[in-house]
């Protein structure tokens, strides 16, 4: 991604900045959007973006953090040549970064240290970066000075860190939470439900728990084949943690609440077990079938970060009117008063799907969210059924090839 010899634009500067700083697109834990205006075509008039600059910057969502919309922001646990203290609690840091390019006014680097000074009110890092030939002496004590590091770049994209910020805690803003959630084993970018019954999940736990092979259980009471998908729908539901001990799975207190519940229903973890297996390949609404269990799982659900919001939303959304509004409804409310949020958890962020679905400003564009490949499937498709299955919607979800989101119903089963 090196860029050929001569002066480098902002969005050159951002990508090369991006690749130093979030060098692997499959980290589990780290993400990073660009700022939809970095999705078009010419950055000045006359001067067409490279689509690989494009690539590489993608995807894209309009994030405020401060006091506006920096470049870039993600998350991502910095190497210590990046950062003056490493981490800063249990979480890895919110980055902003700022960058600026050559123009035929030249490169206003002080503008870029004071624009990512201000987003060190809601962000734990900023960056300027710019052209290395460009950053002064005094640009450096000015940035020294605001905690702001300071990030050069050179025609060939080498990257070095000229300032490095300390970390800062600050507090957690609705848009810098959509950039956690994705981040994190919960979120719907880079992983995903792989299964839409609340079942094969909750009884992941359980054969876990149980005394034996945790595949082989789930085989032999019949709650679930693909075990994989079961044990990364279990993470993402926050009931086990993966990868943490020498085993690689360990309960959390909600995982052992789903423990403790089935041992005082059943007496034993593998009597419980043995329920599901009265539930194989049963399409009835879960909560219909098994209600202890569905109430079970209705719990679980909302535990999970995205859940609490829609639901919250999708009352209001009864309260003024808007009894069955179909998924361009939803999302198009959901985006006014959750923007970054409802991007992430609802918007696919490959193949240029952002580009088609924001404006450079960040506003919807609601002829693209009628067509049903836009779509997180983790979130239209499994997370739907799950909410279905638990009885919060009306309706279950559909995969983005068969889904028509002007008559895909997101309603509540029992609005207040």
């Amino acid at each position: 991604m090196s860029s050929a010899a001569g002066p480098l634009s902002e969005p050159q500067v951002l990508a090369h900045a991006k690749r130093r700083l979030f060098p692997a697109d499959d980290e589990s834990t780290a993400y990073a959007v660009a700022d939809t205006q970095f999705s078009k075509a010419e950055w000045l008039p006359g001067h067409p973006v490279d689509p690989t600059i494009r690539d590489a910057l993608a995807p894209f969502n309009h994030v405020r953090i401060g006091g506006g919309y920096p470049d870039l922001v993600g998350v991502r646990t910095l190497e210590s040549d990046l950062l003056a203290v490493e981490r800063l609690g249990d979480e890895p840091p919110l980055i902003a970064i700022e960058a600026k390019g050559e123009t035929s006014g030249g490169v206003d680097t002080q503008l870029g240290i004071v624009q990512a000074y201000d987003r060190l009110h809601e962000a734990n890092a900023a960056y300027l970066a710019a052209p290395a030939a460009a950053i002064s002496e005094t640009d450096r004590t000015l940035a020294r000075e605001l905690n702001v590091g300071v990030l050069g770049v050179d025609s060939a994209g080498t990257v070095d860190a000229l300032e490095v910020p300390r970390v800062v805690g600050n507090r957690t803003t609705s848009e810098a939470t959509a950039l956690r959630f994705q981040a994190s084993a919960q979120g719907v970018a880079n992983a995903s439900f792989g299964l839409n019954h609340p079942k094969n999940y909750l009884g992941y736990p359980l054969a876990h728990y149980a005394a034996g092979d945790t595949a082989a259980l789930l085989s032999e009471y019949d709650v679930v084949s693909a075990v994989k998908s079961a044990r990364q729908g279990a993470a993402f539901l926050g009931l086990i943690e993966d990868g943490v001990s020498v085993e690689g799975i360990e309960l959390t207190s909600l995982g052992e609440e789903v423990v403790r519940f089935a041992t005082a229903r059943c007496g034993s973890v593998e009597a419980a077990l043995a329920e599901f297996e009265d539930w194989f390949r049963s399409r009835k609404r879960f909560v219909d079938l098994a209600p202890a269990w569905g109430r079970l799982a209705r719990r679980v659900l909302f535990a999970y970060p995205a859940t609490e919001l829609l639901v919250t939303e999708l009352q209001t959304m009864y309260e003024d009117g808007i009894t069955e509004p179909s998924l361009v409804d939803a999302v198009t409310y959901l985006h006014e008063l959750h923007p970054s949020f409802t991007v992430e958890l609802f918007i696919r962020g490959d193949d240029g799907v952002r580009s088609r679905v924001l404006t450079e400003d960040g506003e919807l564009r609601r002829s693209a969210l009628e067509d049903g490949s836009v779509y997180h499937s983790p979130t239209v498709f499994q997370l739907k059924a799950m909410l279905y299955h638990t009885g919060i919607l009306t309706e279950r979800g559909a995969e983005p090839h068969r889904l028509e989101p002007l008559e895909d119903v997101w309603a509540l089963r029992e609005p207040v």
